[in-house]
């Protein structure tokens, strides 16, 4: 159904542009808002199509799966960069924050909406509120590394481990509901 639709989005705009150009003293309205109507439903189908995929049984329960296991990547990394905080060089700070962090939180990203999907929307605003502050954080403990501000490495290390543990503690309570 999506290749359905993305051909009538390419068809729809091609043709529309199509009696555009070939109409230069007046455009043929009914040919075009046709190949408009055609386009709008390429964008239906393509959307039917996504929703369909993303409430998937098998991809949502792995999708799942992907959310908690990077969640509790992310939290073990933080803990570990927490515990090493003071013997490390704040310049040092951002490469091991890429190195050990950046996989996980891409996979967590792409998974998340899954958490909407099964444990509904205030809950997916819940667990997202601590984990966008955890990376706010983490990026705030990034930018302070390559600037070298090394209070500001600690402290924020800190701040990031907080919010992405509440994160971790929301979505197994909602796991285990």
């Amino acid at each position: 159904m999506k290749k359905t639709g993305l051909f009538f989005i390419a068809a729809g705009f091609l043709v529309g542009v199509y009696f555009t150009v070939t109409h230069q003293t007046a455009v043929g309205w009914l040919p075009w808002s046709v190949a408009v109507i055609v386009g709008f439903v390429g964008v239906l189908f393509v959307r039917m199509a996504d929703r369909a995929h993303a409430q998937d049984d098998t991809r949502v329960s792995e999708n799942i799966a992907l959310v908690v296991q990077s969640l509790d990547n992310i939290v073990a990394g933080v803990t570990t960069l927490n515990a090493e905080k003071e013997a490390l060089n704040p310049y040092d700070v951002g490469p091991i924050i890429d190195e050990r962090l950046l996989d996980d939180l891409d996979t967590f990203v792409e998974a998340r909406e899954t958490i909407g999907h099964v444990y509904g929307l205030q809950n997916y605003a819940d667990v997202m509120a601590h984990f966008a502050g955890g990376e706010r954080y983490l990026n705030r403990v990034w930018s302070a590394s390559a600037d070298g501000y090394i209070d500001e490495v600690r402290a924020y290390i800190g701040h990031a481990l907080v919010q992405f543990t509440a994160a971790r503690d929301k979505l197994a309570a909602l796991s285990s509901a």
